[in-house]
């Protein structure tokens, strides 16, 4: 069962984030287990982020090694929220800009903004 949320809306990036004012679209995807089974979270909007790849796959453990059945879609959603604010650079899905972020976070800011004006407004 796929679940389309026609309008959700909130603010929750801090103001200095590079994804402040972006709209990001995600799609939710429960399996036939679940609760037993995590659901399938992607984004559909591009975004730069080390721990989201070009397929809108999320690198978060909560969705997949430390699922647990008491977790609702809202913390899973509030987790998503969370790592766009503070991105695990230690546990990439995109290496490339772990490496950046780490490396030259001032450069990683600037395109992560860039791919926000570009992608999500």
């Amino acid at each position: 069962m796929t679940v389309s949320v026609p309008s959700f809306e909130g603010e929750v990036f801090k103001s200095d984030s590079p994804y402040q004012g972006g709209v990001f679209f995600l799609t939710i995807h429960f399996p036939t287990d679940y609760p037993f089974k995590p659901p399938k979270v992607a984004f559909t909007t591009r975004i730069y982020h080390p721990n989201i790849n070009s397929n809108g796959s999320i690198c978060l453990d909560i969705l997949r090694s430390q699922w647990s059945p008491a977790l609702t879609i809202s913390k899973v959603l509030l987790s998503i929220c969370s790592l766009l604010c503070d991105p695990n650079p230690d546990d990439p899905l995109v290496p490339e800009i772990a490496r950046l972020y780490k490396t030259d976070n001032s450069k990683y800011t600037k395109t992560a903004k860039e791919w926000t004006s570009k992608y999500a407004m």
